[in-house]
C-alpha cells in the first residue's frame, strides 16, 4: 500500500489502542540488567533504536520476519544452485539446476523473487505438474506455458480492517500512462486509490484501505481484457457503503474464470460445479466449502461464496433457506419478530400456541429448543413449568450437563471466580458425599462430574445451604464473567474489576439466549481475565472502563472490538443491556455474538458493523433503545434460581425420579464402568464406532415374535409428563414411555440408545419429520420412529418397541416375560464396560461389575430363544 493507505490503516488500528512507531529501525534489545548482547538472559525491558529515539519500554516482543525458504535439503545436495539470499533457483518451467527436480511455491526464487502468496504458488504447480508429466510422457506437452511471473493482488483483513492491492498499484516513475483517482474518507477511516490509463478506458490497479467489498469486481477489470468500464470510470472510486449499496459489493461476476477465493485459488465456476454436483438437498455453505476450499482461508470470500451458492441454486429450482426446521417456514430472527411484535402477546406465549399461528406438525429436536429459548427471553417462566420441559435440549431438561453414558456434571453459579472458605469446603464435602469427580473450569468455577439425574435435586440442596446457585452452564444462557483480582489486591490493578464482574454476572445471570455468553472484566491493560475473547469484556482504565463486544475462544477465536471507551460502570451496564437484547432479538439459532455481529451492516457513513452497533445502542438510530432496555430490565427482575424452584417444589423434584412405576434406583456404575484416574473416578472409554459395545442391535428383526406376552401396569397416565419421555424399570430392564399428547398417542421403546449404548432415550426431546412420531437421542441427536424404532435417516439401527394402551387412568405395556426381556435389554447386559482404557497414571482401579457377564446374558439370550422356537410360543 502507499502513504495514503498507510494513513488510514494506521488510523485504524490506532483507534483499537494500538500505538504504530513507523520508520523504526531497531537496532538492539534491552534487557532489564540494562544489557544488549544475545548472551544476557534477562528479559526484554525495552527497544532501542538507531535514528535517535528514546528506548521504548515492553514487556514482550513479537518478530514478524516474512518468508525465509527452507533450501537445507538443496543446500547439503550441492548440486542444486540456492539463491543469494536463501531459496531455490528456477527456471521459467520451474526446473531447478538439476533437470528432474522441480520446486514451487515460498521455496522457489523465479528472477530473484520470492512470491509469498497462496495464488502464484497453484499457478507453479500447475506448469510444474505440467512439465513433468511431459517429462514422463504421460502428456506432449506442446502447450505448456511458461512461469513468467504472477498476479499478486489480494484481499485480506488487517486487525479486522480490509486491506487490498490488485494490478499496478503503485506505478514506476517512468511510467507515463497513468491516471490515479483517490478516496480518503478521513472520518470513516476508507482509502481507496483507483489506477488507470490517461484515456481512462481500462482500469490499471488499484489500492483499497478500509472498505473493500467490491475487491472481486474492481481485480476482474483490472486483471482481464474482457470487462469493459462504466461510462464514467469514477462511479467505481467511492466504496459501497458510502454508495448506499452494501448489496452490491456482494454481487459476483458471472464468469466463471472469476477467482473468489484468492488464497486457495477457487473460480467462480470450480465453486458452480461443486453446488450442481452436491444437488439442491446437499448444497449448503458448509459442503461447498469442504468441497472446493472456497471460504476456509481468511474467510474473506464468504458473501461471495454465499452469493453464488443463492443464485445457483434458484437456477436449479431450490433456495438457500434459512428456516429453523420443516415445522418453522421461518428463520428464528423472523419468528422471533412475529413472536415479539404480536399485538396478542398471550396468544404466542407457549411452544403449541406459536406452532399452531406460525407453523405445522409436531415440532422437532431444532424448533422446540430455539422456541423454548425465545420464551425464556420473552416471557422469563421457569422452563420445567407448563409443558416447557418438553422443549428443553439435553442439558436444560436436567438443569445439568448430560456426559458421557448418561450421568451429569454439576456447576454452580461462582461470581467472578470469588469463593469463601465455607463455601469451598461444601463442594468438597459435597463432591465427596456423591463420589463426583471434581475439576476447575476454564471460566473460574468448580464442576462436579458422574451425579445421576435422581441425585441432581438433592445435591442443589445441599449445595443451596452454602449459598451457591444454578451456574447455568447446561443453558445457552450467560455462563461466567471472569476477572482478575484488580485493584482490591493487584499492585497493577486501576479499577475493582471483582466487584464489577460480581455486579455484572448477578444482573445476568439466567438470561436465555441463542448461544451461551461469556464475560470477563480486567482489572488493567494486562488483560488477565481475557475479556477481548469474551462475547462482551470490560478492561479497567484509570477513567473507567473500555467495553469490547463480540469476541470468543474455542474452534475459531474472535477478537471483540471497542463499542466505547473510558465509561463508567453504569454506563457499561446500560450498553450491555442493549446490545445482549438487540443480539437476543435478532441472532440466528445456535449463533454466537461474534458471528451475528460480523454479519451486521456497516455504519451509515462506513467502518463495519462496530460502527452500526455504536449508533444503534449508544445513538439510538433505529429507535429501539427503550424497547431493549425495558426488556432486559424485564429479564433481570423476573430472575429466579432453576434449581432452589426444584428443590421447593415436590412437583418439580418429582420429575427428577429415575422410574415413573419404582423408588428403585439403578447406579451409574451398574450402567456403565467408571475407572480411577489420580484418585478421582471416572467413566471407562468409550469405543470407536463399529466396535464391540456400540451401534447395538438385536439378536433379529422381532427376537420376541415368538413370546408369550401380557399387559403390564407400568403407572397412572399422571405419572408420565405430557409429551416427553418417561422410564421405568421391567425387571432389570429399563424402558421408555413416551407420553405424545400433541397426537394423543403413547409409545413405549428400549432406554438404551443403540449408538453407544446410554440408558438416555427417555430424555431426549420428541416430536415429528414428515409426519412421523419421532425421539431424538440426547447424546448424538440420532432420531428413531417411535412406532416401529426404525433409525431416520442413512442409519440402521433400531430400537424394539412394545405397544401401550390406556385403561381408565392406567398406562399398560404389552411385555414378555421379565426373564426374556432381560436376556436382550437388561441393564446388567448392556453396561458398558472398560474398552482399552488409558491409563496415564498406572494406577487404575477397576470398579466391581455386577454378578453377571456380558458372555453369560448373551448364552442367556440364546438359550431362551430357541426354547421359545421349539415350544413355539
Amino acid at each position: 500500500i502507499d502513504q495514503g493507505g498507510h494513513d488510514a490503516l494506521v488510523g485504524k488500528i490506532e483507534e483499537m489502542g494500538l500505538e504504530v512507531h513507523c520508520d523504526a529501525r531497531t537496532e538492539s534489545f534491552v534487557g532489564q540488567d540494562g544489557t544488549t548482547d544475545n548472551e544476557s538472559m534477562s528479559p526484554v525491558a525495552a527497544l532501542r533504536f538507531s535514528n535517535d529515539w528514546d528506548d521504548l519500554p515492553v514487556e514482550m516482543v513479537i518478530v514478524s520476519c516474512g518468508i525465509k525458504p527452507r533450501d537445507e535439503l538443496a543446500t547439503e545436495c550441492g548440486t542444486i544452485e540456492v539463491g543469494e539470499r536463501g531459496g531455490i533457483v528456477v527456471d521459467n518451467n520451474l526446473r531447478t539446476s538439476e533437470e528432474s527436480v522441480y520446486a514451487i511455491g515460498e521455496i522457489a526464487v523465479h528472477n530473484n523473487f520470492v512470491y509469498g502468496l497462496i495464488a502464484p504458488g497453484y499457478v507453479m504447480a500447475d506448469i510444474a505438474a505440467k512439465c513433468a508429466a511431459k517429462d514422463l510422457g504421460i502428456i506432449d506437452g506442446n502447450d505448456i506455458p511458461e512461469f513468467t511471473g504472477a498476479d499478486l493482488s489480494t484481499k485480506l483483513k488487517l486487525l479486522g480492517c480490509d486491506v487490498a492491492s490488485f494490478g499496478v498499484n503503485q506505478p514506476k516513475p517512468e511510467d507515463e500512462d497513468v491516471s490515479e483517482m483517490v478516496w480518503n474518507d478521513l472520518v470513516s477511516g476508507i482509502y481507496r486509490k483507483l489506477i488507470f490509463n490517461k484515456a481512462g478506458t481500462k482500469l490499471r490497479g488499484g489500492i483499497l484501505v478500509g472498505d473493500a467489498s467490491d475487491y472481486a469486481t474492481l481485480h476482474k477489470l483490472a486483471v482481464t481484457d474482457t470487462e469493459t468500464l462504466p461510462d464514467n470510470p469514477a462511479m467505481l472510486l467511492p466504496p459501497p457503503s458510502a454508495r448506499g449499496a452494501v448489496a452490491e459489493g456482494e454481487t459476483v461476476s458471472t464468469d466463471p474464470t472469476t477467482q473468489i477465493c484468492s488464497c486457495n485459488d477457487v473460480s467462480r465456476g470450480e465453486i458452480v460445479s461443486a453446488i450442481t454436483e452436491l444437488g439442491v438437498d446437499g448444497a449448503t455453505y458448509p459442503a461447498v466449502k469442504k468441497c472446493t476450499k472456497a471460504g476456509s482461508g481468511c474467510g474473506g470470500c464468504e458473501p461471495q461464496v454465499k452469493a453464488i451458492l443463492s443464485e445457483t441454486l434458484e437456477d436449479m429450482g431450490g433456495s438457500l433457506s434459512n428456516h429453523l426446521c420443516e415445522h418453522f417456514h421461518y428463520s428464528r430472527q423472523e419468528l422471533m419478530a412475529l413472536v415479539r411484535t404480536d399485538t396478542d402477546p398471550s396468544s404466542v406465549d407457549s411452544f403449541e400456541k406459536i406452532l399452531h399461528k406460525h407453523g405445522s406438525g409436531d415440532g422437532c429436536e431444532i424448533c422446540k429448543p430455539a422456541i423454548g429459548s425465545m420464551l425464556a427471553s420473552l416471557v422469563n417462566g421457569i422452563v420445567l413449568d407448563d409443558g416447557r420441559d418438553s422443549l428443553q435440549d439435553t442439558n436444560d431438561r436436567s438443569l445439568a450437563n448430560m456426559q458421557r453414558g448418561g450421568s451429569y456434571s454439576v456447576v454452580p453459579r461462582v461470581p467472578a471466580g470469588e469463593l469463601t472458605p465455607d463455601q469451598l469446603i461444601a463442594l468438597g464435602e459435597t463432591a465427596k458425599k456423591y463420589g463426583l469427580y471434581s475439576k476447575i473450569t476454564g471460566g473460574q468455577r468448580v464442576d462436579l462430574f458422574g451425579a445421576a439425574k435422581y441425585e441432581l435435586p438433592d445435591i442443589w440442596e445441599e449445595l443451596g445451604k452454602a449459598g451457591f446457585e444454578s451456574g447455568h452452564a447446561y443453558g445457552k444462557a450467560l455462563r461466567t464473567v471472569k476477572s482478575c483480582v484488580g485493584s482490591t489486591w493487584c499492585r497493577y490493578g486501576v479499577q475493582d474489576s471483582v466487584s464489577f464482574a460480581v455486579r455484572v454476572e448477578n444482573r445476568y445471570k439466567g438470561v436465555r439466549s441463542p448461544h451461551k455468553m461469556k464475560s470477563g472484566v480486567s482489572g488493567c491493560v494486562r488483560e488477565c481475565a481475557e475479556a477481548q475473547s469474551k462475547d462482551f469484556g470490560m478492561i479497567a482504565t484509570e477513567n473507567g472502563y473500555n467495553l469490547y463486544v463480540g469476541g470468543n475462544g474455542g474452534a475459531n477465536p474472535v477478537h471483540a472490538e471497542l463499542l466505547a471507551a473510558d465509561i463508567d460502570e453504569d454506563t457499561v451496564l446500560k450498553y450491555l443491556d442493549r446490545y445482549l437484547m438487540y443480539y437476543i432479538l435478532t441472532a440466528d439459532r445456535l449463533e454466537r455474538t461474534a458471528p451475528w455481529q460480523q454479519k451486521l451492516p456497516s455504519g451509515k457513513n462506513g467502518g463495519g458493523p462496530i460502527e452500526h452497533l455504536k449508533e444503534v445502542i449508544i445513538e439510538d438510530s433505529l429507535g429501539i433503545c427503550d424497547e431493549l432496555d425495558r426488556r432486559m430490565q424485564y429479564l433481570v427482575d423476573t430472575y429466579h434460581d432453576e434449581w432452589a424452584e426444584v428443590v421447593k417444589d415436590p412437583k418439580k423434584r418429582a420429575k427428577f425420579q429415575q422410574f415413573a412405576n419404582t423408588d428403585q434406583n439403578v447406579k451409574k456404575e451398574d450402567m456403565l464402568e467408571f475407572v480411577d484416574m489420580r484418585g478421582q473416578q471416572r467413566p471407562a472409554d468409550w469405543a470407536k464406532d463399529g466396535e464391540a459395545q456400540t451401534n447395538w442391535k438385536a439378536p433379529d428383526n422381532d427376537v420376541f415374535a415368538n413370546s408369550e406376552k401380557s399387559w403390564i401396569t407400568v403407572g397412572q397416565v399422571s405419572d408420565f409428563s405430557p409429551n416427553v419421555g418417561t422410564p421405568i424399570l421391567y425387571s432389570d430392564t429399563q424402558l421408555a414411555i413416551f407420553n405424545n399428547a400433541q397426537r394423543g398417542e403413547w409409545y413405549c421403546t428400549q432406554n438404551m440408545c443403540p449408538h453407544k449404548q446410554a440408558f438416555v432415550l427417555s430424555q431426549g426431546i420428541i416430536g415429528d419429520a414428515s409426519g412421523v412420531a419421532k425421539v431424538a437421542c440426547p447424546l448424538h441427536k440420532k432420531t428413531f420412529a417411535l412406532e416401529d424404532g426404525e433409525e431416520i435417516g442413512e442409519g440402521d439401527l433400531k430400537l424394539i418397541t412394545f405397544p401401550v394402551k390406556i385403561e381408565g387412568d392406567e398406562v399398560k405395556v404389552e411385555l414378555p416375560a421379565e426373564l426374556e426381556v432381560d436376556a436382550i435389554l437388561g441393564t446388567d447386559g448392556l453396561r458398558v464396560t472398560k474398552s482399552e482404557c488409558i491409563d496415564i497414571a498406572g494406577d487404575a482401579l477397576k470398579v466391581p461389575t455386577r454378578n453377571s457377564s456380558n458372555a453369560n446374558v448373551r448364552e442367556k439370550a440364546t438359550a431362551l430363544k430357541a426354547s421359545s422356537q421349539t415350544t413355539d410360543q
